[in-house]
């Protein structure tokens, strides 16, 4: 009973996702909605998974800090993991939660330089705390409510005199003295002093504009001036003054005026002291927060002195007797039963393991093995992905769908709770895990044969090995699989127990020796470039053309065209332009033997006759 019973102050496990870990949150305030369901308004914790890679660099190096200076037993390997599971950030930001969503306490303690790091992992639920987080600015701050325990806090006391010896030192240099009880006035004489400085303070006050805003009245001046600041003020005077009360008076009321004193609640405005309530119900008492988003033109030691002073108010006292009323009115305490339904993450034990990486031909089934000890199931080919064990009573899918990774029930826990795994795992390159290679001989990252996930997987480099089915399921089913269209929907899912099946159904009826390929003796670019050199290509005649003349053939060498290939039109199989249309020299199909003739009378010649002009005109 007292276990499911939750009262402000405690810190709880919240579930919002059945696969992801649960949340560690600390109760402020329990409120019942309006349809009569209970919710809590709640401080926020991170885990180390919750922060970026920067500020995690950060959280390390304090830690590495902590452990030097407070002197911390070595700890192995596979204990550092589990202690970073174990470190929260606190923060300020606040939500509201359904109450139905808490999932049990934990123990959440601010960090202390006596405290031993390994006690932690020896205790559940124990979780600890020494940075602040804030969620808005992406900041790591050191928290400033560390109690400070330690023998570098502690006071060097000096040794006892002994009953001949005499103190040495030099009093002056230690302290200084603001008060002698041993004065030569009476307690009367001294009352009657204060009560003069006490009328010299409302006296100044009248004179002061600034003041006589602030307290119109006569009754707000003389309790202006009755405070402990002018009080403090005349005893500092006698001091001064060697408790002559006649030079005492005169410093009181010097040429110039009287002397007015003012502490921090006569500086404050009114809607200064407003931002500073405001401020003290957001943060607390945390002042230098209060100081940089509420005062900025504050100093912290006014804040701090201002503070002191407002709680003497009868504004503090009102302001608490509204929160005593409000959390009278407020739940206490709330009974949440313990949660029962099946998480859907949850593997039934005759489920055959899927295909790896979503691709079709991923591996072979492996057959159930003999039953596990006392009723547990066995792996079905895959271990534990933390703790490598092949029996469970329970098994719970993990990590990304299409990866097909799985817990067993102790890990499982473990993950809700402490946001990990037991074990480094080998998606954090800690280590390749057991009978397993971490590379291939080029260097390359393997992956093991019970589990998808590689040896080494970092955000730079990512490395898929598909199998020998895969690649023949790719060609025998290109119909089924249509990779042009996929390759222009790639948001389209792709049915990979369907290829599989139709790659098993295709298979048999192909040949098993597939037909090599002819392979294309291409000639080397040298032996190319030689070919060119010794057989330059002829000069280009002028072509004829129409209307009635016909220009003289130019002598003027041609531009080299493509490369040739042994007199082969181009080294891609294609005639260039100038061949297509017999401008190089060479017989193009369009020309007649008619057009030869006139052409090579043309060069003869050197200009054309009438009768060949006619020629022209009837073969156009």
């Amino acid at each position: 009973m007292a276990a499911n019973m939750y009262r402000v102050g405690d810190y709880v496990y919240f579930e919002n996702s059945s696969s992801n870990p649960y949340l560690i949150r600390r109760i402020e305030e329990l409120n019942k909605t309006a349809n009569g369901n209970v919710e809590a308004k709640v401080v926020c914790l991170f885990r180390r998974r919750d922060i970026s890679g920067n500020l995690n660099t950060l959280a390390d190096s304090n830690a590495r800090e902590f452990e030097e200076e407070s002197k911390q037993p070595a700890l192995a390997d596979q204990q550092k993991h589990q202690l970073k599971h174990r470190e929260l950030f606190l923060s300020r930001q606040f939500e509201s939660l359904p109450a139905t969503h808490i999932r049990g306490k934990c123990n959440v303690t601010l960090l202390n330089e006596t405290d031993v790091l390994a006690g932690y992992l020896e205790k559940e639920d124990c979780f600890f705390y020494s940075l602040v987080f804030d969620p808005v600015q992406k900041t790591l701050l050191a928290d400033q409510g560390e109690i400070r325990v330690g023998s570098k806090y502690q006071a060097e006391i000096p040794d006892r005199l002994g009953e001949d010896e005499s103190d040495t030192r030099v009093q002056e240099k230690l302290e200084t003295k603001v008060w002698d009880p041993n004065n030569q006035l009476k307690d009367s004489q001294i009352d009657q002093f204060l009560v003069v400085a006490r009328a010299v303070g409302t006296f100044a006050r009248a004179l002061d504009c600034s003041s006589s805003i602030r307290q119109p009245s006569l009754h707000m001046s003389a309790a202006a001036a009755s405070r402990d600041i002018t009080l403090f003020h005349a005893m500092d005077t006698l001091q001064k003054n060697s408790y002559d009360l006649a030079k005492a008076m005169s410093t009181l009321v010097p040429q110039g005026g009287p002397v007015l004193c003012r502490d921090e609640m006569e500086e404050w405005s009114a809607s200064e002291a407003n931002l500073f309530e405001e401020a003290l119900e957001k943060y607390g008492k945390d002042f230098t927060d209060i100081q940089q988003d509420f005062l900025p033109w504050k100093s912290l030691t006014s804040i701090i002195e201002y503070y002191y002073m407002w709680k003497t108010t009868d504004r503090y006292v009102q302001q608490k007797r509204l929160k005593a009323a409000e959390a009278e009115s407020k739940l206490k305490q709330v009974y949440i039963p313990n949660y029962n339904k099946p998480n859907p993450n949850q593997l039934s034990n005759n489920v055959k393991p899927a295909l790896l990486n979503g691709a079709a031909g991923g591996g072979n089934p492996v057959p159930p093995g003999p039953a596990g000890p006392a009723g547990q199931t066995p792996g079905l080919g895959r271990a534990c992905e933390s703790c490598y064990t092949s029996s469970s009573y329970q098994w719970y899918s993990w990590g990304p769908p299409n990866m097909q990774c799985r817990l067993c029930a102790s890990c499982w826990t473990y993950w809700k709770k402490y946001g990990g795994l037991k074990m480094p795992t080998r998606l954090d390159g800690e280590r390749p895990g057991p009978n397993r290679s971490s590379t291939s001989p080029h260097g390359l990252p393997l992956r093991h044969s019970g589990s998808p996930k590689f040896a080494v997987k970092t955000r730079q480099a990512f490395f898929l090995q598909t199998t020998g089915l895969t690649r023949l399921a790719r060609r025998l089913c290109q119909d089924v699989i249509r990779p042009r269209y996929l390759a222009r929907h790639p948001y389209l899912l792709v049915n990979t127990a369907a290829i599989k099946a139709e790659c098993a159904l295709r298979l048999p009826d192909k040949p098993k020796n597939i037909p090599q390929q002819k392979p294309i003796d291409r000639k080397p670019l040298e032996s190319v470039v030689q070919y060119l050199e010794a057989h330059p290509r002829p000069p280009k005649p002028e072509p004829l053309t129409r209307g009635g003349s016909i220009s003289t053939v130019s002598l003027t060498p041609i531009k080299s065209s493509p490369i040739l290939n042994n007199g082969s039109p181009t080294i891609l199989g294609k005639r260039t332009y100038e061949q297509h249309n017999g401008l190089d020299g060479t017989k193009s199909k369009a020309l007649t033997p008619q057009w030869d003739i006139m052409a090579k009378r043309v060069g003869d010649a050197g200009r054309p006759s009438a009768s060949l002009q006619e020629e022209v005109h009837e073969l156009d």
